[in-house]
């Protein structure tokens, strides 16, 4: 599923930096190569050498040891990179500002509904990256969407070249009952993981809030088990439509910085 080349999606400032970083580590792993995008605004349009220049600054600071091709295109940000990464890429990757954009609100309070327009899975990454622990241990927590096979393909992948174990997590509130759909996926989860011959396990955690909501728990896991990724549905399943953006959200923009795979 990593065959194909790594987009970067990148708006110049040094918190793409991480992104660039990031998308180089995985190429290299992965032996493929990276597409380096920038949507131009109106004034970088008169300046396209600068911005060329600015983005070849990124991939030196990325130390590349591959081929990164640098690509601009022009209009809306938002709808230009959600049209490239529907090119035959194998994944996006970038990076959030969190809540409050610095510039064109680029990767900041947009983040989830450009992850949900996006062709492929994408790679969410923020300040403070750290390259040693970047998809070494992979958190998947159990959903009840009927199309968690692209999402899971691709912890596969990432999990295969990074010699990362998986975590399939489940938070288990007192008095709840699991629905049918999430076991079913818990269980798909484990058989194909089981069959690639990733190292994984099954972690039921017992909620200790009276909270609905998943993405503290998760997050706090993940942190305390010094995980490099977790991986999410970009969309909400109908179990929890009503508070899943908000949860969303936090995930993206998590305050223990750990990269959020999207799919």
């Amino acid at each position: 599923m990593l065959q194909k080349d790594i987009l970067c999606a990148t708006d110049l400032t040094p918190t793409s930096d991480q992104a660039v970083r990031a998308a180089i580590t995985i190429a290299d792993r992965a032996k493929t190569r990276v597409t380096l995008l920038h949507v131009l605004n109106r004034s970088e349009q008169r300046d396209r050498d600068g911005v060329l220049a600015a983005m070849n600054d990124q991939v030196v600071r990325g130390e590349a040891s591959g081929r990164v091709e640098h690509k601009l295109l022009d209009g809306d940000f938002m709808k230009r990179i959600a049209e490239e990464s529907g090119q035959g890429h194998s994944l996006l990757v970038l990076a959030t500002h969190g809540p409050h954009g610095l510039r064109q609100n680029l990767f900041g309070a947009d983040i989830l509904k450009l992850v949900r327009h996006a062709a492929i899975p994408s790679l969410v990454v923020q300040d403070g990256l750290d390259l040693d622990t970047l998809l070494r241990r992979i958190i998947l927590p159990v959903a009840a969407h009927s199309d968690i096979d692209r999402l899971l393909d691709m912890v596969i992948a990432l999990a295969t070249v990074f010699a990362a174990d998986v975590h399939v997590y489940q938070l288990i509130r007192p008095g709840e009952s699991p629905s049918p759909e999430l076991m079913a996926n818990k269980g798909k989860m484990l058989g194909r993981l089981t069959e690639a011959g990733v190292r994984h396990e099954e972690v039921n955690e017992p909620s200790t809030s009276f909270s609905i909501g998943f993405a503290e728990p998760t997050i706090r896991y993940a942190e305390r088990v010094g995980a490099g990724a977790i991986a999410i549905m970009s969309h909400a399943s109908d179990e929890y439509r009503y508070i899943a953006d908000a949860e969303k959200e936090r995930l993206l923009a998590n305050t223990a910085r750990i990269p959020v795979l999207c799919a």
